[in-house]
């Protein structure tokens, strides 16, 4: 059986689910989350601006972006014996309902240490029209040889 850490290179692509972006699935994550934060519920409220920026309508919480990259690395990394241990991202668009949101992720860097294998992604979730909704790093930790 070959190692999965060995086989990856740098540049590998790794591919998230779509995820189709609705009122329900917004109210679904202030229910689980508890943000009921109007941004995402009110339209009256979001018709004018808020803040400097003008949305034009509810936006979906930038932590959906977070658990959808997490379920893609996690279900990616389990596959292979590793762990998924550090995720960053920055929130670089909107996200409203309508919009089909996808992460996907290549492989930037390998490094073996004393205690462990590490793989550095580079990591980014792009909509439908291909414009990209976040951007990031996740680290993921196979175990030693």
């Amino acid at each position: 059986m070959s190692d999965p850490f060995e086989t990856l290179a740098v540049g590998d692509p790794i591919e998230g689910a779509e995820f189709a972006v609705s009122r329900a699935s917004i109210r679904a994550f202030c229910d689980a989350s508890l943000d009921y934060n109007p941004l995402h519920l009110d339209d009256d409220y979001m018709a004018g601006n808020f803040g400097r920026t003008s949305f034009g309508g509810v936006i979906m919480h930038g932590m959906t972006n977070f658990g959808l990259i997490t379920r893609m690395l996690t279900d990616w990394a389990y596959d292979r014996g590793a762990l998924h241990r550090r995720l960053e991202t920055r929130w670089r668009s909107p996200v409203k309902p309508g919009d089909a949101i996808r992460p996907r992720a290549v492989v930037k860097a390998k490094q073996t240490t004393g205690a462990a294998r590490w793989v550095t992604l580079d990591v980014v979730v792009s909509n439908q029209r291909g414009e990209t909704i976040a951007t990031g790093e996740a680290l993921v930790e196979f175990p030693p040889s």
